[in-house]
């Protein structure tokens, strides 16, 4: 007999499943063709290159807490010496002190003037009198001696203290900015990852060319603007085809400020370590005054320096991945120039 049965009608709990499903696959396929294409090499190029900005801002930073953690520990330690020394001068007079006072006990604790004035010996009253008059000045200076010192111990412990709070604040500042510079570095590197192999390559021999491009650099007849900014220069010149490396200072390595306090120093001449601080260590030029060896200084937060090589041209350390070399000085925003 045949079946007169009405199909089973699906229930409204698996209507709502599949309709849900089937908004899910539709969205999902909406944003699958609204979804940005793979970046272009240059669209990473351009990342990368301010990455490696925001982390050249990241390391001047760190380079200014290493500097003043440098600063710090010295004037710790030099406290510190101060007050050990000062401790072993106390320590000194409270013994000298002592025996003058043990002594005077052992004596029968009477006084002094009446024991002298009981001496059998009075043609020389006066002379011992007057003696005694003067032990009694030196007691009394010893004391004031000690007070002073235990005064002065006190406040170089306090200000050691003080450094030393100054000291911890500082290293977890510098704790943080190499954190950020590490991050920044890393996402970097994260987008070059995502490069094809050819693509890649072909940004290594971008940056061969322009280390080919340094070693023809024409400097001109530059005239050097003394005779100390001639041999800095002259030291950095000797470092071209170093690498960068963030919070670098030398001699196989740099970073930008490192570069130019590393040749600097070679040159008997000492300037701060971060290029904002190297900004305000000596006159200010424009680019019409700019002479070899004078530092030039960029960007509008100052976070870049290099030296001014001649004819147009910067030598600096450029980034990570780049090795020292000449530029154009037209490469970076230009704020001034700095004759040390």
């Amino acid at each position: 007999m045949a079946s007169h049965r009405r199909p089973k009608q699906p229930s409204r709990a698996r209507v709502t499943v599949l309709t849900a499903t089937a908004a899910a696959a539709v969205a999902l396929t909406a944003q699958s063709a609204q979804a940005d294409p793979t970046p272009s090499k240059s669209e990473v190029k351009e990342k990368v290159d301010k990455l490696y900005e925001e982390a050249e801002k990241a390391t001047e930073k760190f380079n200014g807490a290493k500097e003043k953690q440098d600063k710090l520990s010295e004037q710790i330690d030099a406290l510190q010496d101060k007050v050990a020394r000062g401790q072993e001068e106390l320590n000194t007079l409270r013994d000298s002190l002592g025996s003058v006072a043990s002594a005077q006990y052992r004596s029968g604790g009477i006084d002094p003037s009446v024991q002298l004035f009981l001496s059998g010996d009075p043609d020389t009253y006066l002379d011992k009198a007057s003696a005694l008059d003067q032990l009694g000045a030196k007691q009394t200076a010893a004391i004031q001696e000690i007070q002073s010192k235990q005064r002065i111990l006190a406040q170089q412990r306090q200000e050691a203290q003080g450094k030393l709070k100054d000291l911890e604040e500082t290293r977890t500042e510098l704790g943080e900015k190499k954190q950020e510079v590490q991050s920044k570095l890393a996402d970097a590197q994260k987008l070059l990852n995502s490069l094809t192999a050819a693509e890649r390559t072909a940004l290594a021999e971008e940056e061969t060319r322009a280390d080919r491009a340094s070693e023809r650099a024409d400097l001109g007849p530059a005239v050097p603007a003394s005779q100390r900014a001639s041999s800095a220069f002259a030291a950095a010149q000797s470092k071209v085809g170093s690498p960068y490396v963030y919070g670098a200072s030398g001699p196989s390595s740099f970073d930008c400020s490192g570069l130019t306090s590393w040749a600097f120093a070679q040159a008997g001449v000492s300037i701060p370590r971060t290029s904002q601080a190297q900004a305000n260590a000596g006159t200010r030029l424009s680019q019409s005054e700019l002479k070899q060896g004078d530092l030039v200084i960029f960007y509008g937060d100052l976070h870049h320096v290099g030296f001014y090589a001649g004819n147009g041209q910067v030598l600096h350390a450029p980034k990570p991945g780049a090795n020292v070399r000449y530029e154009s000085i037209n490469n970076m925003p230009f704020q001034f120039g700095v004759r040390i």
